[in-house]
């Protein structure tokens, strides 16, 4: 991770509540992420405290030290639900820098504890170090992991997320989970309309994670708020130059026409149906709460 500043701080608070979201309560044990995906739209989260999120997303990670025991005095207070929580909604958990740090595996020792089911969305195989926690807090509450993938082309895979595991390693990790018991979906995101929107290149993923164990996949479509637009518009300047007038007219907002995003939702939909959840034991939750998790 040469020429990545890392910055150590104090996290006052670590469950964040979210809106407009299937869940209420997010944890982030990092800002800013290594992966340098050209497609994240978590970008911005640096561009709201006045950082660079275009050239500086990747290369100044702030990393909250103090997470796993601040989680701990909020799971530890009496009005705490055990609501379900999704981790990683603005970074990804699991990159590089947990392997030092281990923020993530404690967090998930502190659900485990606090029976609070979980979420973990992550790019990273690295999640596979952590199976041993994964298996106790499905017993004890309930987790789910989603691995995304959006490509099974290793060249198109390193322009687009250019420091992530190649899609096959992270096909592994699923194997590696769903073969542990874990309940382990694929999110075919973002689908990039002209570069992997084909109906072969979302079947060939969906596929591929299916014969890995994938209980589920799910998709969403390219969406390009602010700071992520400059950060898209720039790759594809750069690597795909044929398609900038193409892009230029898809997204004159936020957001691909509802068109585009229905005929990925079908073609994903399709790909299901040819290929059905294999099955396969499951852990789950001891006594009588049963969660269910996306």
């Amino acid at each position: 991770m040469r020429g990545v500043e890392i910055v150590e701080q104090a996290a006052r608070s670590v469950i964040n509540p979210v809106k407009g979201m299937p869940f209420n309560w997010s944890v982030n044990p990092y800002r800013g992420c290594y992966h340098r995906c050209v497609f994240c739209y978590a970008r911005r989260t640096h561009w709201f405290l006045d950082e660079d999120g275009v050239d500086r997303w990747g290369s100044r990670i702030f990393v909250k030290v103090n997470a796993p025991a601040i989680l701990r005095r909020e799971l530890g207070r009496p009005g705490w639900q055990r609501e379900y929580v999704a981790v990683g909604t603005v970074t990804d958990p699991y990159q590089p820098l947990e392997g030092r740090y281990r923020l993530t595996r404690r967090i998930l020792e502190a659900f485990a504890d606090y029976d609070t089911p979980a979420g973990i969305i992550t790019r990273s195989p690295l999640v596979v170090r952590d199976v041993d926690v994964l298996q106790t807090l499905a017993r004890n509450a309930g987790v789910g992991v989603s691995i995304s993938i959006a490509t099974l082309d290793d060249a198109l895979a390193r322009e687009i997320e250019p420091t992530v595991a190649p899609p096959r390693q992270r096909l592994r990790a699923v194997a590696a989970l769903a073969a542990a018991g874990i309940k382990v979906n694929v999110a075919l995101a973002p689908v990039l309309p002209k570069l992997t929107d084909a109906p072969e290149s979302l079947e060939a993923v969906v596929r591929a994670a299916r014969d890995a164990g994938a209980a589920n996949v799910w998709s969403s479509t390219l969406y390009l708020g602010d700071v992520t637009r400059e950060a898209f518009f720039a790759y594809v300047r750069a690597h795909r130059p044929e398609l900038l007038a193409h892009y230029e007219r898809l997204y004159a907002g936020t957001y691909a026409p509802r068109s585009v995003s229905e005929a990925i939702g079908r073609d994903v939909r399709a790909a299901l149906r040819k290929h059905p959840a294999r099955n396969g034991i499951r852990i789950t939750p001891q006594g009588p709460r049963q969660i269910s998790l996306l």
